[in-house]
């Protein structure tokens, strides 16, 4: 091996040592020199690092010189330097740049193809993705089937596709790993997907993947939102580290399905473990004092927040301390919250005072929240159905006819009931 070689190889052991660490500025440096030096031929190894240094630190023009001179060399058809230039052009120049790279590439391996499918997910074209990953000339690879997965379970209405991407994997002999699972998880969602959750649980345990951090805080997370409590327990008991968002999750799951003394006892074990809690945190336990009608310790909760641990208090703390109160019946003192918020309060702050108002007979309030409600929601026919109800309840006809006219005058519409009948004899 000729000395200028092993020059090259020590060198471009640098680099990747500089990407790894994100030193990118000094990854740029030495490349640099590296190409100013007569001596060095720089080969495929290189340029794609040099390439990742550009598009980390978001520098086109530097990426455009290294392609010039990629182009001179002739070594734009090695698939490695290609998905490097499909990427930095996909995150520092334009989509439609990198789509023309990606087209012209004479060499596609799966990598090219994945690089090009990353920006198609990264900005939010799920169909030009899964266009893409269907025209595949090359067998997909678990890091591609991970990124559609990772898409279609992060999107409003993809997680049956998600699942089905997860299915095809297995059905192509690709088998999933830790990316795969921790994709797949946001898709877990309702008790239908619990038989889902039991077997990438056990698929991680077979596999060695269980326990993960990342890993077991979603299965909690999963088996929790499909009402398995039993499991999210036993998950979150066999976690050897658990950070704050591990214990907000639990507390969370347990609120979620109205378990209050558990939420509160996972809470106070939180801080006994001298974790701080977050806004999560105190949410979760301020919805399972909402659903047990725990107003006084919601309150307590809800000032140990703010003069114990200085979380940030959002409108959503804000929103589930009125309901807690409302439901309790104490309109007065969940109408002071409301005029006492920094912020606006939220359409669902005062929906609960207003559906509280109805349950308890208090028309005043109920015509204060009801107002708000008129404007921050125009079209939501609901306020106005149960304000006008409110006031018939009291004997108030001429009130309640009044908003049944307002409602009309504003072209408001109520949406008339269905339901879901099942004829048992299909």
């Amino acid at each position: 091996m000729s000395s200028n070689h092993q020059r090259l190889l020590s060198l471009t052991k640098l680099l990747q040592s500089h990407v790894n660490q994100n030193r990118h500025d000094q990854t740029l440096a030495l490349f640099h020199r590296m190409h100013a030096s007569p001596s060095l031929s720089l080969d495929h190894f290189v340029f794609p690092l040099a390439l990742k240094s550009c598009t980390a630190l978001n520098l086109p023009r530097a990426g455009n010189a290294i392609h010039a001179h990629v182009a001179k060399t002739g070594l734009l058809s090695n698939p490695f330097i290609a998905s490097a230039l499909v990427d930095m052009h996909g995150k520092c120049v334009s989509t439609s740049s990198a789509r023309q790279l990606f087209d012209e590439s004479p060499q596609r391996n799966a990598v090219v193809w994945n690089a090009m499918i990353s920006i198609y997910c990264r900005s939010n074209d799920i169909s030009k993705a899964l266009h893409l990953f269907e025209a595949m000339d090359v067998v997909p690879i678990a890091s591609t089937f991970n990124l559609i997965i990772a898409a279609l379970s992060e999107s409003d209405d993809g997680s049956s596709r998600a699942l089905a991407f997860y299915r095809r994997m297995w059905v192509l002999g690709v088998k999933p790993n830790l990316i795969t699972v921790l994709a797949l998880q946001p898709a877990c969602v309702g008790v239908a997907a619990l038989n889902l959750v039991k077997e990438i649980h056990g698929f991680s345990i077979r596999n060695s993947i269980y326990p993960h951090p990342h890993l077991s805080s979603g299965l909690v997370e999963s088996y929790g939102r499909c009402g398995s409590l039993k499991n999210a327990r036993r998950v979150f008991d066999e976690m050897l580290e658990r950070d704050v968002v591990t214990w907000s999750t639990m507390v969370s799951a347990y609120a979620l399905h109205g378990e209050a003394d558990a939420a509160m006892s996972v809470f106070k074990q939180m801080e006994s473990a001298k974790i701080r809690p977050d806004g999560v945190a105190f949410l979760g336990v301020l919805k399972a004092c909402s659903h047990a009608g725990l107003a006084d310790e919601a309150l307590k909760f809800f000032e140990l927040m703010q003069s114990n641990y200085g979380a940030e208090v959002t409108r959503d703390h804000y929103s589930c301390l009125v309901d807690v109160l409302s439901r309790a019946g104490r309109l007065h003192d969940a109408y002071e919250v409301i005029r006492g918020m920094p912020m606006e309060a939220s359409a669902k702050a005062w929906g609960a005072l207003l559906g509280a108002c109805r349950n308890y007979g208090e028309v005043g309030l109920a015509e204060i929240a009801g107002r708000v409600l008129f404007e921050i929601e125009p079209e939501n026919a609901g306020n106005f159905v149960l304000l006008s109800s409110i006031y018939a309840s009291a004997g108030k006809f001429e009130e309640a006819e009044r908003v049944r006219t307002e409602m009309k005058e504003r072209c408001v519409r109520r949406m008339p009931g269905s339901s879901w009948v099942i004829d048992q004899a299909v």
